[in-house]
């Protein structure tokens, strides 16, 4: 009896490494159960009991920036034009400020590109940026689902633990391409501890579903919910994802991010020296 209850969890833990965040919220085993339960037989993690709102969370100014970097960053906005529209400034002063500090560390090989996605934004919202930064040019911009631990229509909470269903805020490495269950998929790398330090282990990815779609909002009025996964659109998940190439920086932005990255002296330094290279 012994033997038969180890092979089941030893199966029930395969299907949650293969699947990761992947599982749709409505498409679960055991009745509906969330995969965390039907295997541990834990609670759920509830979203936070706040309100849906539109209104975005104010964000602090970044210390240490010099003024010469926040007026480059100014004119890289304006050169972004009506695509970074929503685009916040605050935000994209955060993504270069990050990529300006994480990329002579070696952990970022890719110059001149990033991604962004303002996860305080509905869901509702084109809320992610592929961005070429010496071009001052948007490549991409996209709907991009969070974790059904995060909340509904907009997310209100952020986690690193495995079984949280949360979105992960902070800085992420892109890595390999593998074809998952959701076809082409891209893998990230956490480079936040304590924020997203766990993205790899639980396999949360760049990956295309069904809910992350125009109509999907069109008949539910929202994005549907990953397993924390960055979920992307299926009319533009392939390009979104040869775009960042591995090496290349993502940050997912919302309320408490805290990150070592976001080092505005270190930022300035690097671009007094080397622009945006």
């Amino acid at each position: 009896m012994l033997i038969i209850k180890s092979l089941l969890l030893q199966c029930g833990v395969g299907l949650l490494l293969v699947t990761g965040c992947q599982l749709r919220a409505d498409e679960r085993p055991n009745g509906g159960l969330p995969l965390t339960q039907s295997i541990a037989a834990k609670p759920a993690v509830v979203a936070a009991a706040i309100p849906d709102s539109l209104a975005l969370t104010p964000l602090p100014v970044l210390p240490g920036v010099p003024d010469t970097l926040r007026r480059a960053i100014r004119q890289l906005h304006t050169a972004l034009g009506p695509a970074a529209a929503a685009l916040r400034p605050e935000v994209l002063e955060q993504a270069c400020v990050g990529y300006l500090t994480l990329h002579p560390t070696g952990r970022i090989e890719r110059a001149g590109l990033l991604a962004v996605a303002d996860m305080d934004l509905p869901s509702t919202t084109p809320r992610l940026w592929v961005l070429d930064l010496r071009k001052g040019q948007v490549l991409h911009r996209s709907l991009v689902a969070h974790g059904e631990g995060s909340g509904k229509l907009r997310a209100t909470r952020f986690s690193n633990l495995e079984e949280s269903a949360c979105t992960s805020l902070g800085f992420y490495r892109t890595a390999g391409t593998y074809d998952g269950i959701h076809g082409y998929s891209r893998r990230i790398e956490g480079l936040d501890k304590g924020q997203n330090a766990n993205a790899f282990d639980r396999y949360v990815v760049l990956h295309a579903a069904d809910y992350a779609s125009p109509k999907y909002i069109r008949q539910h009025g929202r994005l549907g919910y990953s397993r924390g996964c960055p979920a992307l659109p299926p009319e533009q998940y392939k390009e979104i994802i040869a775009s960042v190439r591995v090496g290349s920086m993502l940050l997912l932005s919302g309320p408490g991010l805290a990150s070592r990255w976001l080092d505005g002296a270190a930022a300035g330094r690097r671009f007094s020296r080397h622009g945006w290279k």
